[in-house]
C-alpha cells in the first residue's frame, strides 16, 4: 500500500462529500494512520465512521479552529502524543463566499481571508515545525483555480485573493523548508461537486458552469484526493513548490 503506516493529517474532513473526507478515505485505503481535523463537531462522527471502516487507520478526530494559532498547535501536539510523528498534512479546510467586489463587506473579507490565508499559515506552520525537526514530511495545500485565473467560476475577489496567498505561501515555505527535507506543494481544483457547491447553487446553474469546462462536468472530490495522495506519498519525493491543476481543463497554461 502506498502510504502504509504513514501518519497523515487531513483538514476539512467533517463533511461527507468534501475533498477532505475523500482524501481521508483514500489515504486510509492505502494504509495510512490518519487524523481528521475540522472546526465542526461533525468531525467526531467522521472519525468514528472512518475508524470503523478502516480499523488499521486508528483514525482520530481533532476539532480545531484554524484561525487560532493556539488551537492549531494543540492539534499538532495531540497527533504527536497519539502517533509519535507526522508524515503528511493535507490542508483542504476553507471557506467560500460568492460576491461581487462591491458587495463584499469588511466582515466577510476578514472572515474569508482569516480562514483561508491566516488559517493556512497557522495550521501549516504548526505542523511544519515538527516536520522540520524530524527532517521529513510533506505538506499539501488545496488552493483553487480562482487564484490562477482571477475567479470567474464561483467565489468572490476576496476568495481568489486568499487562495492566491496560499499559492505564494506554499512556494515560500517550499524554499525555506527544503533543507529540512520537508516538501510543500499545492493543488488547484476547479468546480468540484462537494456538499458546499451543491447547496450553494441549483443543478441548472451547475450544468451552465460546466459548459465552460473542456471535460464537460464538475470534478469529483475523489479526483482531487488522488492528487493529494500523490503529493503526500513517496511517488513525489522530488517535487516541492509545485502546483498541480485538477481542473478539467478550465485553465490551461
Amino acid at each position: 500500500m502506498l502510504l502504509k503506516d504513514k501518519i497523515c493529517v487531513i483538514t476539512g474532513a467533517a463533511s461527507s462529500h468534501s475533498i477532505g473526507r475523500a482524501t481521508a478515505i483514500l489515504l486510509a485505503e492505502n494504509g495510512a494512520k490518519i487524523a481528521v481535523l475540522d472546526v465542526h463537531g461533525g468531525v467526531v462522527d467522521a472519525a468514528a465512521a472512518l475508524a470503523e471502516q478502516y480499523p488499521a487507520s486508528g483514525c482520530m478526530a481533532l476539532q480545531c479552529d484554524i484561525t487560532s494559532q493556539e488551537e492549531c498547535e494543540a492539534a499538532r501536539d495531540a497527533v504527536i502524543a497519539r502517533f509519535g510523528r507526522v508524515d503528511a498534512l493535507i490542508h483542504s479546510a476553507g471557506i467560500m463566499k460568492p460576491a461581487k467586489y462591491n458587495e463584499i463587506s469588511p466582515a466577510e473579507y476578514e472572515l474569508v481571508m482569516g480562514v483561508n490565508l491566516r488559517g493556512t499559515f497557522n495550521i501549516v506552520t504548526a505542523f511544519a515545525t515538527t516536520m522540520a525537526a524530524q527532517k521529513s514530511g510533506s505538506i499539501v495545500n488545496v488552493a483553487s483555480v480562482a487564484a490562477q485565473r482571477g475567479g470567474g467560476l464561483f467565489g468572490g475577489a476576496h476568495y481568489a485573493a486568499s487562495k492566491g496567498g496560499v499559492l505564494s505561501l506554499t512556494r515560500t515555505l517550499a524554499r525555506e523548508l527544503g533543507s529540512a527535507n520537508v516538501r510543500v506543494n499545492a493543488i488547484c481544483p476547479s468546480l468540484i461537486a462537494t456538499d458546499f457547491v451543491s447547496e450553494a447553487m441549483s443543478a441548472d446553474r451547475l450544468d451552465e458552469l460546466s459548459t465552460a469546462i473542456p471535460l464537460g462536468r464538475p470534478g469529483r472530490p475523489e479526483e482531487v484526493a488522488g492528487a493529494c495522495m500523490f503529493l503526500a506519498s513517496d511517488l513525489s519525493t522530488y517535487m516541492t513548490g509545485a502546483t498541480l491543476d485538477v481542473n478539467g481543463g478550465i485553465h490551461i497554461h
